[in-house]
């Protein structure tokens, strides 16, 4: 069955489609700093490892600070120094305040459903992202930037604050019905424009004053150059890796010869992705032939670690000719590389016994704020939710 798959692949889809907005693309700037929570609700339950129901996280410079989930319904830390600094009541009321917004998206979804005339043997996906983005200034401070509120259904924009407007934007029909109904309420928008502005601002000084060591702390990266199979069987694809660095901020080429390649050379790049250990990676990779006897070399430059460094490819191709030295250079090399990959893959073997995988997803949490006035907020008219009024916990 592909369900799975499909699933899988809408919940990447939208998931990129989010880090990939403009407001995520900040820290290429030097001394930016973000607070951002996404919440995530599926229309019914997931059978499928790591993805719940429901989810909440909170990210403090694209680290995730806190964590919440339909399974183990508890709003917990992520990093130590949250806790260290947290006392059990912020958690306790915020665990409170996770579960209203779970019924909230449960309320929600369905009413969205209704509205677009989805069969509910179907699984739909709503999101909720909202954070802000500050400076740091002279003194220490932080001053504001840019924030962002803004609703996903099914991997699409559905809803999003223009801040500066104080306006909901609705770039699909299905949604101007809230559109017009969120727009009439003015003290929702001064509230929206006031978190983003003030109360976000606030917390994000918080938790970085908390974690200021651990976050200010560099990780370098490590570099591995390799190769796979291509298509065309006289190709190989060569790959530049860099991985287990922080901040994400990082630059990387593969030169041919001291040439810097470039997509005209036929180079793709991943993206800076995340890794599960809150550091970051990226892949560079160009296709070659085979014979190919060129001298290829990545440079990867972490500016925040001072890192610099240049990895050549030791891989250097050969063809065997019918020349009897050719001959018995290529059969020894043969030799040793049979050994290497028996020696290999006895030592991967026995290490291998000795590992565990993550069974599950760290269990981390989220930040709370605003629902307050979510009687208001009742993402679409048709809701009647009036008992999710909590207060902000942050």
């Amino acid at each position: 069955e592909t369900y799975p798959l499909i699933l899988s692949l809408n919940v990447i889809i939208s998931y990129s489609k989010i880090i990939s907005h403009p407001y995520f693309s900040v820290s290429y700037l030097p001394e930016l700093h973000s607070l951002t929570y996404i919440y995530t609700a599926f229309s019914k339950p997931v059978a499928l490892p790591g993805l719940h129901e429901f989810t909440a996280m909170g990210l403090l410079d694209n680290r995730m600070i806190d964590y919440y989930d339909s399974e183990h319904q508890k709003k917990v830390p992520k990093q130590p120094w949250m806790e260290e600094h947290l006392e059990k009541e912020y958690w306790d009321k915020g665990t409170q305040s996770r579960k209203s917004k779970e019924q909230w998206f449960k309320v929600n979804i369905d009413i969205l459903m209704k509205r677009m005339r989805q069969n509910d043997t179907d699984t739909h996906i709503l999101q909720w992202m909202h954070g802000c983005v500050g400076e740091t200034q002279p003194d220490g401070s932080l001053k504001f930037v840019n924030g962002m509120d803004m609703y996903n259904y099914d991997g699409k924009d559905f809803l999003s604050f223009d801040d500066d407007k104080q306006v909901w934007v609705a770039p699909i029909t299905a949604a101007l019905e809230t559109k017009r109904k969120w727009d009439d309420v003015q003290v929702l928008k001064e509230y929206t424009k006031g978190y983003l502005e003030k109360e976000c601002m606030e917390w994000m000084s918080k938790f970085r004053d908390y974690g200021k060591e651990q976050l200010e702390n560099a990780t370098k990266p490590t570099v591995h150059m390799f190769t796979r199979k291509a298509k065309t069987e006289s190709n190989i694809i060569l790959t530049c890796l860099a991985t287990g660095f922080y901040p994400k901020d990082i630059i990387m080429n593969i030169r041919r010869n001291g040439r810097v390649l470039n997509k005209d050379d036929g180079l793709q790049t991943s993206g800076v992705l995340p890794n599960d250990d809150d550091t970051f990676q990226q892949k560079l990779h160009v296709e070659i032939l085979k014979s190919d006897v060129s001298t290829y070399t990545c440079e990867v430059n972490h500016p925040a670690s001072h890192w610099d460094v240049e990895e050549k490819w030791g891989k250097i191709p050969f063809r065997c000719t019918s020349r009897p030295d050719f001959v018995f250079k290529c059969l020894i090399t043969v030799m040793l590389m049979i050994f290497m990959t028996f020696k290999g893959l006895h030592y991967g073997l026995v290490n291998f016994k000795g590992c565990t995988g993550l069974q599950n997803p760290p269990v981390s949490c989220d930040k709370d704020f605003f629902f307050q006035i979510c009687y208001l907020k009742n993402v679409f008219p048709e809701a009647n939710f009036k008992n999710n009024n909590n207060k902000s916990l942050d």
